[in-house]
């Protein structure tokens, strides 16, 4: 045990501020993790197609669209009467086959790590190694809200892309254990997106314009 040899206040004006050094692997994690903040906060729009596997091995293709903060949309391919669209607030889940509707806070969703500046993932994400140092990795989920779900989002390093970075893709897993694969191509960043590609139309009886 240390002796007391002089008033604290002495002590701590001699003494040099001594911060311990973080370990090399848990330094570039953490440069990595805020790598992939500031391309999140870096994306004011983007616009991509999409091929989208779910658990059973289904896969459908379309178009994404996103506009920070929080708005979202999957236009799946032609004949597929399905809608995901999230307004800022919610994600809605149309599907006008069955006129059925389900809507829920955009942040109790996986996406919310995606779409929400304002998350900060050194809290919400770790690092997963992929082998190939010009893959990246990150999986992120609420570690107070486990029923949220986690999402695993894939960057390639690309200088020529918002912080270095180029979004490949995502692997979501909901509450309910249901897995999704995303992947993108022909990513576009900073295009115009007006409000009103994240308004849907209600198919329920007595439906009405929604989402804007």
């Amino acid at each position: 045990m240390k002796r007391m040899i002089a008033p604290l206040a002495l002590v701590l004006a001699a003494a040099p501020l001594v911060v311990p050094a973080l370990p090399a692997a848990a330094q570039q994690e953490q440069s990595d993790l805020a790598k992939v903040n500031a391309y999140i906060r870096a994306v004011t729009t983007m616009t991509a197609d999409f091929s989208q596997t779910d658990r059973n091995g289904q896969t459908l293709t379309g178009q994404l669209t996103i506009k920070q903060p929080g708005k979202i949309r999957f236009q799946y391919q032609k004949g597929v009467p399905l809608l995901i669209v999230g307004d800022g607030k919610a994600l809605t889940i149309i599907d006008y086959e069955v006129r059925q509707v389900q809507r829920w806070p955009i942040g109790n969703s996986p996406l919310g790590a995606l779409v929400d500046p304002s998350k900060d993932l050194s809290k919400l994400g770790k690092i997963v190694p992929t082998g190939d140092p010009s893959i990246l990795s990150v999986q992120a989920r609420d570690p107070r809200r486990p029923e949220f779900g986690t999402i695993s989002m894939i960057f390639k390093r690309d200088p020529g892309s918002p912080a270095g970075l180029q979004l490949y893709g995502w692997v979501a897993l909901d509450s309910q254990n249901n897995r999704t694969a995303v992947r993108l191509t022909n990513q576009r960043y900073g295009v115009p997106v007006a409000d009103s590609a994240f308004r849907w139309v209600d198919p329920r009886p007595k439906g009405r314009s929604a989402g804007g």
